[in-house]
């Protein structure tokens, strides 16, 4: 028999993805990492034709509805049939060279996790200056590490300092300026909610000063000035983003005193 063109092999490893809605978007995030061993779509509920085109394009798709995206996760890492997991989003697409360097690493694995750089992407173009710029994520790692639970930005469990990969994830989280805000809504709201589980209290340095110290971060000392009017609106969504947390959990605290005042 022919030995296997190596550049057909499958990598060992399975990639987990969530999904909500997310049909525009999940065949080329699928294309991209068609050599991985095995593909898991955890799907949250999605109302369009996402988990059939996810399993028209040879992914199985769990149904993982009422959740959050570290439970999406986890059911997904809890069915892996393989040891290393590759988590990814459905805005992000693998970069050609992760197949091979995955393929180097996990015959002899250095660390028991890796971080990827994503390059970002916003109308249309590569945000190389600000906080976007430097954007590292740990998405290899062992099937026996889990997400924590929060509304939003899950994060894996701690396990030691990750490594880092040279190849890179494409990421492209906006389809337009509506999206994008409609995106900073949604994630300040369960941001708010987060905070507020924690006790957390509004003041009037959280609802002027973070917002500024943000845009001003990634404006002037990330060097956002350096893309002109795309840098400066990009820090600015950053900055409104901030606000909005905070306005959001003022909102609930208001609530809940006045509730507490009208209960007799």
């Amino acid at each position: 028999m022919a030995d296997q063109d190596p550049r057909s092999a499958r990598v060992p490893v399975t990639v987990v993805i969530p999904t909500l809605n997310e049909s525009a978007r999940i065949e080329a995030c699928l294309r991209s990492v068609a050599w991985a061993g095995e593909i898991i779509v955890a799907d949250g509920g999605s109302e369009d034709d996402t988990v059939a085109r996810a399993r028209q394009a040879g992914a199985r798709v769990l149904d993982v509805p009422g959740g959050w995206i570290a439970d999406q996760r986890n059911a997904a890492i809890a069915a892996a049939a393989h040891e290393w997991i590759l988590a990814l989003d459905a805005d992000e697409t693998a970069s050609p060279e992760l197949r091979e360097e995955l393929l180097g690493i996990l015959t002899a694995p250095g660390a028991a996790a890796y971080r990827i750089r994503r390059r970002n992407f916003w109308q249309g173009e590569e945000l190389t200056t600000g906080s976007w710029a430097r954007d590292w994520v740990t998405r290899l790692y062992r099937s026996d590490r889990r997400y924590l639970r929060h509304r939003v930005h899950e994060r894996l469990d701690p396990g030691g300092d990750p490594a880092r990969l040279r190849a890179t994830l494409l990421h492209t989280p906006y389809r337009d300026l509506a999206h994008h805000l409609q995106k900073i809504h949604r994630y300040a709201e369960w941001a708010a909610a987060d905070l507020d589980e924690q006790g957390a209290q509004p003041s009037f340095t959280s609802l002027m000063g973070r917002p500024l110290a943000r845009f001003w971060r990634s404006y002037l000392f990330d060097s956002g000035w350096r893309q002109g009017r795309r840098g400066f609106v990009a820090a600015a969504l950053g900055a409104y983003g901030v606000f909005l947390k905070y306005s959001f959990l003022l909102e609930r605290r208001t609530r809940r005193r006045t509730s507490m005042t009208d209960d007799p």
